[in-house]
């Protein structure tokens, strides 16, 4: 990952708008909320633990390089503190333990309104940022492409925008002299918001232009319509993984939270020689910024063009079924929810080897099979290749059940015609004669439908 730095982008207490800080990693407290049962769902309607959610932010902390000191959680018997989130009690034992650790920011779990982020950075003197800005952190030092960097900036600048303080009022722009100067003139702050609102409409435009790219290339790509498989699945599952096993792509891997962010495409010919293209896209997340997924959903229109879906699932992991239910959610955020899936249970070779274990993957395959149905669930590892032949094979399957024999009369002139459906499908039988070429061949119903449009246009040559 390179060296280690603090977050960048944040709030300065003073000023009320980003700076960047030093290199060198940063010492964090964290802050997590304990629920009423009646409360312990969040927007994705799934129920996590505070030490679960807790657990998480740490793994998300040390992605970012920080170091953390300690974590502090608070029971919401009473709901939340409309000034500070947690009540004055607990501020005061966060801030005892600032001081003990000599902690320099303190990360909250939860989302935070701009006017409480402020108390509780006057209160604890050092900087407060919540789960959203954590993320967004690691998106900007993780984003490589330049749609991913236009993406992070413009989520980045819309968390930021309500969060500016009128610290700056005192600054005002006085007028030169003469008719109309005279006044307080522009506030810095007013100055701040619209030099923001200017590089977000720039932003946005150019994303449009980056979309208009995507979606040509997208174009192009159908021109040689290979079926799509995308590899979707919560953050850290082995979808980069998995991907390099069924492409040899090279995508960066690491065991750590939002390794990859650019999405990446491969071919790969499955067992029967029907050729695909699988494309790993970024992992989701409980409590994703709603920021990201509005810019991110050009690089996550791969997903709404898939034909089928992988949804990688880190078997390992103690509540796979909540995280599971967090990217079913998003999916369907997406438009993508109805979309033909098959569930990749992964990191089997990390389980106990003892089938009768509550954890063995015979139990779990079984428990994940009665929720999707038999053949729609796949124990595999990613890692070691173990059962990856077999996914491949329930896909060749898959998309041959929606391949159709057709046959064709080409003459002999149509040589790229014939190249270009020896690509595209499987050549069962050729037939030559001195003036044309007969063709039966089992191809996708996109290739199908193309083949008819260029024979259609070709009078000369009958399907």
């Amino acid at each position: 990952m390179g060296r280690q730095r603090d977050l960048t982008d944040s709030i300065d207490p003073k000023a009320g708008y980003y700076y960047t800080s030093q290199p060198g990693p940063e010492r964090v407290v964290l802050v997590g909320v304990e629920r009423s049962r009646s409360d312990t769902r969040t927007a994705n309607g799934v129920q996590f633990l505070a030490e679960d959610s807790l657990e998480e932010l740490a793994r998300l902390s040390d992605t970012a390089g920080l170091t953390v000191m300690g974590t502090i959680s608070q029971p919401l018997r009473d709901g939340i503190h409309p000034a500070t989130f947690i009540g004055s009690g607990k501020v005061y034992e966060v801030k005892e333990l600032v001081i003990d650790t000599k902690a320099n920011a303190v990360i909250f779990d939860d989302d935070l309104s701009p006017a409480q982020q402020r108390n509780l950075e006057k209160a604890l003197g050092v900087k407060v940022i919540d789960r959203s800005q954590l993320i967004l952190d690691i998106f900007a030092q993780r984003a490589q492409s330049l749609a991913g960097k236009l993406q992070v900036e413009l989520a980045q600048l819309e968390y930021l925008q309500p969060r500016l303080t009128r610290q700056w009022s005192h600054l005002s722009r006085l007028g030169g002299g003469g008719v109309g100067t005279r006044g307080p003139g522009e506030t810095q702050l007013e100055v701040d918001r619209r030099r923001i609102r200017e590089r977000i409409s720039t932003l946005k435009r150019r994303l449009h232009d980056v979309e208009r790219t995507r979606s040509l290339q997208r174009q192009e790509r159908e021109r040689v319509p290979f079926p799509t498989v995308a590899l979707v699945g919560y953050t850290n599952a082995g979808k980069s993984t998995l991907m390099n096993t069924l492409t040899r792509a090279g995508v960066l891997v690491e065991d750590k939270l939002f390794a990859t962010l650019d999405p990446t495409s491969r071919r790969v010919d499955l067992p029967g020689g029907q050729p695909i293209l699988v494309t790993d896209t970024v992992g989701f997340i409980n409590k994703l910024p709603h920021q990201l997924v509005d810019a991110f959903k050009s690089t996550l229109e791969e997903v709404r063009t898939a034909d089928v879906l992988l949804h990688v699932i880190d078997a390992t992991h103690p509540r796979w079924e909540d995280q599971q239910h967090v990217v079913e959610q998003v999916l369907v955020e997406l438009a993508a929810g109805e979309k033909p899936t098959l569930t990749v249970l992964n990191k089997l070779d990390r389980l106990p080897a003892d089938e009768d274990a509550e954890n063995s993957p015979r139990l779990l395959l079984h428990q994940a099979a009665n929720s999707h149905g038999e053949g729609q669930v796949f124990g595999i590892s990613a890692r070691t290749g173990e059962g990856v032949p077999q996914l491949l094979l329930a896909l060749d399957h898959y998309f041959e059940q929606s391949r159709e024999m057709i046959h064709c009369e080409l003459p002999l002139s149509a040589g790229q015609l014939l190249a270009w459906l020896r690509r595209s499908g499987k050549v069962v039988e050729e037939a030559y004669s001195e003036t044309a070429v007969s063709v039966t061949a089992l191809v996708s119903k996109k290739v199908a439908g193309q083949l008819r449009k260029r024979l259609a246009e070709t009078p000369s040559e009958a399907v």
